[in-house]
């Protein structure tokens, strides 16, 4: 490959180098859980964690490989799930409780998070042995002697504390994951999951292009749009490697095709030099008998005979044919043949020139040529 494929190369790979050096922050994974943790969130003991994550966004990893997200003074939730072009982060309870972690969610309005929806909830406590089957009553506040049920049905709470004596405890806005139309009829448990949002850093654009979201530079809080790396990779880097393809694969090609020219001719080369001492020992033997034509000439007198550089006509002067009779291959324009005196019979002088060194004969003719005949 000569220097300018190897330019072309060279300038495609690092190309390619400093597209990925762009978005230097890398997707980790925490576990077996099925969702990527990147920008704006990272992961705790992670190279470049606060270059490559939002403040209070970060995540820890325990030992059994869960996400764990630390959401203000509410504490600790697993994470099930994060939805990056909703901008949705869904979250459990470690102690299987989460109504009590949603009336401690109401002092975390420092964090980042909010939630999807929020709903007025009435909590009663009630009497275990007054409360039937029908109502899902809150097991982690429950004992066996008082049930705790919650409810966003004012007529529902009305009814319980006069049909059930049941007290009411407080009535509180707790974020939920979505409303339902017949949720106010009965009461709930509250241990869906709950789902939050965030809307600072805003990246559902870059998502839903399939894109990077991250810090433009490491000294400013600026977000900035990446071309994923990988993926289809980046558009810009497409474009300059379809452009460097379409540059590197002619001149390889190119390339290709001089040296299958070349080896080719090197071969027929190596064919003819083979024919010719071929030739020359199956000449060598026929001549045996007669001593006088064994003895072969000298280089001088051999450089004396005429030297003919076909044209693209091909033609040869004397009474020859369109091949050399030694090596029996066909004459090509450019050649150089050599020529005996007087019998004027012409051989690719590579060919001539090695049997004449052997053999003072015309292989044609047997004519020994004169030393007389000298081309001036």
């Amino acid at each position: 490959m000569g220097n300018l494929q190897v330019f072309f190369v060279s300038f495609l790979l690092f190309a390619s180098v400093y597209a990925i050096a762009r978005y230097d922050c890398q997707d980790s994974m925490c576990g077996i859980n099925h969702f990527d943790i990147r920008f704006p969130f990272g992961l705790q003991g992670t190279i470049n964690l606060q270059h490559c994550s939002y403040p209070d966004f970060n995540l820890t990893c325990n030992s059994q490989g869960r996400a764990i997200l630390n959401v203000g003074g509410a504490g600790n939730f697993y994470v099930r799930d994060i939805d990056y072009v909703a901008q949705e982060i869904q979250l459990y309870d470690p102690s299987n409780c989460l109504p009590k972690r949603l009336i401690d969610f109401q002092s975390s309005s420092s964090s980042p998070f909010k939630a999807v929806f929020y709903r007025n909830y009435t909590f009663l406590t009630c009497s275990t042995d007054l409360i039937t089957s029908n109502f899902n009553v809150i097991g982690c506040l429950s004992n066996s002697t008082t049930s705790m049920l919650a409810t966003s049905s004012r007529s529902f709470a009305k009814e319980m504390t006069s049909l059930y004596n049941c007290s009411v405890n407080s009535t509180l806005s707790l974020p939920v994951s979505w409303t339902s139309e017949y949720e106010s009829v009965f009461s709930t448990d509250l241990n869906l999951d709950l789902v939050l949002t965030w809307n600072e850093p805003n990246c559902q654009d870059c998502e839903a292009q399939q894109d990077l979201c991250g810090f433009k530079n490491a000294t400013t809080g600026e977000i900035q749009c990446f071309d994923a790396p990988g993926t289809g990779h980046t558009r810009g880097i497409q474009i300059f490697r379809i452009v460097a393809l379409s540059l590197v694969i002619p001149a390889i090609t190119c390339s290709f095709g001089v040296t299958c020219y070349i080896c080719f001719e090197q071969s027929r080369y190596s064919r003819r030099a083979a024919a010719a001492v071929q030739n020359t020992t199956a000449g060598t033997a026929a001549v045996a008998p007669q001593p006088e034509a064994t003895t072969g000439l000298d280089d001088t007198t051999i450089e004396s005979y005429t030297k003919v550089v076909l044209g693209e006509s091909r033609r040869v002067p004397g009474p020859n044919h369109g091949t050399c009779p030694i090596c029996l291959a066909e004459y090509h324009p450019k050649e150089t043949v050599r020529c005996i005196p007087e019998c004027e019979h012409c051989f690719h002088a590579e060919c001539i020139d090695e049997w004449l060194k052997i053999n003072g004969t015309c292989p044609v003719c047997r004519n020994t040529p004169s030393p007389a005949h000298v081309n001036s």
